[in-house]
């Protein structure tokens, strides 16, 4: 398929459930532990560690409705304010926030943490610190000058940002805008983490293909440079298994702060 002819993940429709499914489940079928799951996990815990990165407020821009990139990062922050383009992924979020019935279950996503960090908390106690934290959830719309207008979002002490840039994106002149526009949400000295695919050009809901900006590593560190960021670690894990669903050559992540 062309990949002009792919849709394009905050104008289409996009089974929220779905994603989860196919890339994040415990599910025997799900092949992308490795990439998805304990890639992301590992480093966060890796970057949130130092104790250098905390604050007031946590921002969330993150694809779909998953919550195991939040275990780490949701304990060093008051507020944690999470934006989402799609009213599926805030309705399937909110479900696993209430505990409702027919909630995604994130108790493998929990004991992969506990057992990555080594320590003696418990996945239920994880899971608790999260919901806790989540309790603003905005829709926005990428396209404004103020992406949750009528809202205005306090300055940001850190932003995580994971897989979204990837997916919104049409080229790499988008990548920078929405980078840029990102970037505005943040203090001065503010931290930014970004996780995303490297040279993926598609990912696959069901048997529908959405689009996914190619950039690699380097790319993507000289955005950061020339919007008036410093890198402080970066990590790219080639992919461990190959699949139909996505095309993806490595996973990458990256942790910055914004120069003052």
């Amino acid at each position: 398929m062309d990949s002009s002819a792919h849709k394009i993940y905050h104008i289409h429709e996009c089974d929220s459930r779905q994603m989860l499914e196919h890339y994040f489940s415990c599910n025997q079928e799900m092949v992308f532990e490795e990439d998805f799951l304990k890639f992301p996990i590992q480093n966060f815990i890796k970057t949130f560690k130092s104790g250098d990165i905390k604050g007031d407020v946590l921002i969330d821009i993150s694809l779909g409705s998953f919550i195991h990139h939040l275990y780490s990062a949701s304990e060093f922050f008051k507020h944690t304010i999470v934006l989402k383009v799609k009213d599926r992924c805030i309705m399937e979020l909110k479900r696993w926030v209430d505990t409702r019935t027919g909630a995604f279950d994130w108790c493998h996503a929990a004991q992969l943490h506990v057992d990555i960090e080594g320590n003696s908390a418990q996945p239920q106690d994880k899971e608790g610190k999260v919901r806790s934290a989540l309790q603003h959830v905005v829709k926005c719309n990428l396209e404004k000058e103020n992406m949750t207008e009528p809202i205005d979002l306090p300055p940001a002490d850190c932003i995580i940002s994971a897989w979204i840039l990837d997916v919104i994106c049409k080229d790499k002149d988008d990548y920078i805008k929405y980078l840029r526009k990102f970037s505005k949400l943040l203090k001065p000295g503010g931290r930014l983490i970004l996780i995303g695919v490297t040279d993926s050009t598609y990912f696959t809901i069901h048997k529908e293909k959405f689009h996914i900006v190619k950039y690699n590593e380097d790319f993507t560190k000289s955005a950061l440079v020339n919007e008036g960021f410093t890198i402080d670690y970066s990590k790219v894990m080639k992919r461990t298994v190959k699949s139909d669903l996505i095309d993806h050559q490595g996973v990458l992540f990256i942790a910055a702060h914004k120069k003052k």
